[in-house]
């Protein structure tokens, strides 16, 4: 165990790209703690991960946030979201929020969501006088929805990579996504009622007809959401047909908007294809790296080990936060998910811990690190839409890194948040 991790971090510290450290020190381990032919299982285990129809979803999902990240969208959520939020207390930040919330159930990124909401968000609350430091805090700690509210990659990578029902895992973000999005929404409500004077006035007054015709702007990214997340729930379509579904929507709608065009498209394409390669390609050398494991018996003999300490499941939950946290310190979010399944699920398993509901715990505890330096994903892409220094960020970012811990302790003492709808889905 202590070589191969040597192993892995020198090559990671040596810039290696993550797929050929894990594809190395799977090489590594069978050949010096194993007796089976490297070459075959390394050929075999590549072909059988590249070909698996679930993973056809993962490059439609990124392709249609691709799309709709170079339409109009964020600009309309904006124009149909303020109206209604400006008597709120903490007033238009409810819109990076709630415009975070929605665009993450389209395109599936938290950097996207963070890129699309950020270039329309900032410069306008700016603009109207809002405390930069929660025009922050709430752009980089809402972003991070985009990897759990569905349809989510890093869940679609999950699923893959330990044989969990996708639409199932879909579904059971549905509910914590919504519980972060009200536990955001409560923390600006509350730093306004502490301190009205933070929070600028907005002179823009709107009747409720005013308000209902903002509102269509909305219609048509509700309409995508509906039709790709509804026609999993009711199982008219996998993951991936509705995958397929909404880049087709999502291409009506850029059309709809105007913006659609061959050089749209063409870079659409370009950097869907871009990103699913990179993570496929992490997902083959995790998968053959998981078959290593397997050879050498390391999972095995880890999991007996720890069930030997008589650790409770809490203890162990406990234990695994602190070290997905410090993981996410250095790793991007997908990187964290392929490196440790392998090893974890034994473990998991025999606690008797529901591989679903971890599967919703694992992606929480990896959106903290999206706003952890130094590799905290989020704060790069706002560090580039603002030029603000990446540790005043994070500072920003901190009350929404400590609200997803407390959304851990949740799921913990209450599984049934995770558990409910995919329970609804076997009936």
């Amino acid at each position: 165990m202590l070589s191969l991790l040597l192993v892995l971090l020198g090559l990671l510290s040596l810039g290696v790209w993550v797929a050929v450290a894990l594809m190395s020190v799977g090489i590594f381990a069978m050949t010096f703690f194993s007796s089976a032919p490297v070459g075959q299982v390394l050929a075999t285990t590549i072909w059988g991960q590249s070909h698996s129809w679930a993973l056809a979803a993962l490059p439609l999902f990124i392709l249609m946030g691709e799309i709709l990240l170079r339409s109009r969208l964020s600009e309309d959520m904006f124009k149909g979201l303020s109206p209604w939020l400006g008597r709120l207390p903490g007033r238009l930040l409810h819109v990076n929020i709630l415009g975070c919330a929605i665009f993450a159930a389209v395109s599936g990124s938290s950097a996207a969501t963070a890129a699309t909401i950020g270039k329309m968000s900032v410069p306008e609350l700016n603009e109207r006088g809002y405390p930069e430091r929660l025009v922050i805090g709430t752009l980089a700690g809402s972003a991070t929805l985009g990897l759990l509210i569905p349809p989510s990659i890093i869940l679609i990578v999950y699923g893959v990579a330990t044989d969990q029902s996708i639409a199932r895992l879909f579904i059971a973000g549905v509910l914590p996504g919504l519980m972060l999005v009200g536990m955001f929404g409560g923390y600006v409500i509350l730093r306004a009622l502490m301190n009205p004077a933070l929070i600028p006035h907005e002179d823009a007054q709107f009747t409720l007809l005013q308000k209902i015709k903002a509102s269509r702007r909305l219609i048509p990214i509700i309409a995508l959401i509906a039709a790709v997340i509804g026609s999993i729930y009711t199982g008219i379509a996998s993951p991936t047909d509705a995958a397929a579904l909404g880049v087709v929507f999502s291409m009506i709608l850029a059309w709809l908007s105007g913006t659609f065009s061959r050089k749209m498209l063409i870079e659409a394409i370009m950097g869907a294809t871009v990103t699913s390669a990179m993570i496929a390609f992490i997902l083959a050398g995790a998968a053959f790296l998981t078959v290593s494991m397997g050879f050498t018996g390391l999972p095995r003999n880890l999991a007996a080990w720890i069930g030997s300490l008589g650790l409770t499941p809490l203890a162990l939950l406990a234990a695994l936060t602190v070290f997905f946290i410090l993981l996410g310190c250095f790793l991007d979010g997908i990187s964290v998910v392929v490196l440790t399944t392998s090893i974890i699920m034994p473990m998991i398993t025999s606690a008797g811990i529901d591989p679903l509901w971890f599967g919703i715990y694992l992606v929480i505890v990896v959106e903290m690190s999206q706003i952890t330096p130094p590799v905290g994903f989020n704060l790069f892409v706002i560090q580039g839409l603002t030029g603000i220094n990446i540790l005043s960020i994070a500072r920003a970012a901190l009350p929404f890194f400590l609200l997803l811990l407390i959304a851990v302790g949740l799921i913990i003492a209450w599984p049934q948040i995770v558990t409910y709808l995919p329970g609804l889905m076997n009936r």
